[in-house]
């Protein structure tokens, strides 16, 4: 099982109903067939961190991954959803396979998926950089 965590903030100005539109969105992206089980809303890890929300999904397996960064609900999601995002951070991740190129196996489909949506990948990135 691959858990892969999210940590986000909303862009300052955004309303609460765009925030639960998002949020909406976020649970639909989570519920596709290739995530186990999944949990989307505040983050818990503290005031610290700097974080609001958080989005958690587990997916069985690299197979069910790409399945997943694939999925045309998690595509049409993110157009909706990533201008309403002020910055986000990736993990911790965590997974029970306890294969030592999991890691670089699973950077490997993110590239695969910047390669083939870079579109996706432009908006996504300044958000990482804000976030990381």
């Amino acid at each position: 099982m691959i858990v892969h965590m999210l940590r986000f903030d909303f862009k300052d100005g955004t309303t609460e109903e765009q925030k639960a539109r998002v949020l909406g969105l976020m649970r639909r992206t989570a519920s596709v067939e290739s995530v186990s089980f999944a949990t989307v809303g505040q983050s818990l890890i503290g005031p610290g961190d700097g974080f609001s929300h958080a989005y958690c999904v587990a997916i069985e397996d690299l197979e069910a991954l790409e399945r997943y960064m694939h999925d045309p609900v998690h595509l049409e999601g993110d157009d909706e959803i990533l201008p309403h995002l002020a910055r986000i951070a990736i993990g911790p991740d965590a997974s029970d396979d306890m294969d030592t190129e999991l890691d670089a196996k699973i950077m490997a489909l993110h590239e695969k998926k910047t390669a083939l949506c870079p579109d996706w990948a432009a908006r996504l990135e300044p958000l990482l950089a804000a976030g990381a």
